[in-house]
């Protein structure tokens, strides 16, 4: 009797050992596969994002190009972009002897930056930097450049020198061209403050509203700056006048006859894509505002 009890009692424990190790088997094999689900369901989410990305990517940069493409149509239609060809002949007619074309320094895969930091670069020497040199100035040092078509050498235009070479410079070549001027009148358009700095430009628009903005001349090229009231902000885009039309540098590569042409071109066109810049109001220059002497010749030969 003690050796069949004992014998059952040894079978008890055997089948518990086997319930046991048969119950841990299962709960680790259910552990596994739960572990494995978590995986692929990560490793489908990681997917799925990644998908998700590259469409993201490839629609922005559709939209660009179709953003791109739409402006200058646009540009055509309204007749606001100058004639490469009458650019041409207008050099050839004033005895340049030299045919020339602009273009902006930097591939498109490093656009430089639209904000007045664009400087001109020279290298140590002080010669303009060759043309290897050229595709890999630094985002924040990029103008515009002037390439003979004689040679192989890129010219910089020089950076105005001094305020008289600015007033010169504005009277002589930009005034004749009607910059600063309403388009059908002898009034001097709203938007345009002459000579003033770029502190005092963000002191005008500091309480103004987001897409206020102001032209004044820039003391960097041969051109001017669009100061910009966002709503977090400033934003200043250099617009190149060195030759026959006006472009933004490092923005698009849409070219207009006249300023006039290129701020009412960008009231219903945004100047990037990517901050939907559209110029608004006007923004009111001070009471005490001179156009920085732009002017004041005229204003002598009305008073004598």
């Amino acid at each position: 009797k003690c050796k069949e009890e004992e014998r059952q009692r040894g079978e008890e424990e055997v089948r518990r050992t086997e319930e046991r190790r048969a119950k841990e088997l299962y709960i680790s094999l259910r552990q596994e596969d739960r572990r494995s689900e978590t995986e692929d369901k990560e490793r489908q989410e990681q997917l799925q994002r990644s998908k998700a990305a590259d469409e993201e990517m490839k629609f922005k940069a559709r939209r660009a190009r179709d953003e791109y493409k739409r402006q200058s149509l646009r540009a055509i239609e309204k007749g606001l972009v100058a004639g490469i060809s009458g650019l041409f002949q207008k050099t050839h007619l004033n005895g340049s002897g030299q045919n020339r074309w602009h273009s902006s320094v930097m591939e498109s895969s490093i656009t430089p930056s639209p904000t007045e930091a664009i400087q001109s670069t020279t290298n140590p020497s002080g010669q303009p930097p060759t043309v290897h040199n050229r595709w890999h100035q630094n985002r924040r040092h990029s103008t515009t450049a002037v390439r003979l078509t004689d040679s192989s050498t890129w010219v910089w235009p020089p950076r105005p020198c001094s305020r008289d070479s600015i007033l010169h410079w504005f009277r002589d070549e930009q005034r004749p061209k009607r910059a600063g001027y309403e388009r059908n009148s002898n009034n001097i358009a709203p938007w345009f403050h002459g000579i003033i700095t770029r502190q005092e430009s963000e002191s005008l628009l500091m309480n103004a509203g987001e897409g206020c903005f102001l032209v004044r001349l820039s003391e960097r090229i041969r051109g001017y700056t669009l100061s910009y009231r966002t709503a977090a902000g400033f934003k200043h885009f250099l617009i190149d006048a060195s030759g026959d039309y006006y472009s933004f540098l490092g923005v698009d590569q849409s070219r207009h006859a006249t300023l006039a042409d290129l701020i009412d071109f960008h009231k219903e066109e945004v100047i990037t894509t990517s901050g939907g810049e559209l110029l608004q109001e006007s923004c009111e220059r001070s009471s005490s505002s001179d156009f920085g002497g732009l002017f004041q010749d005229l204003q002598t030969s009305k008073l004598q």
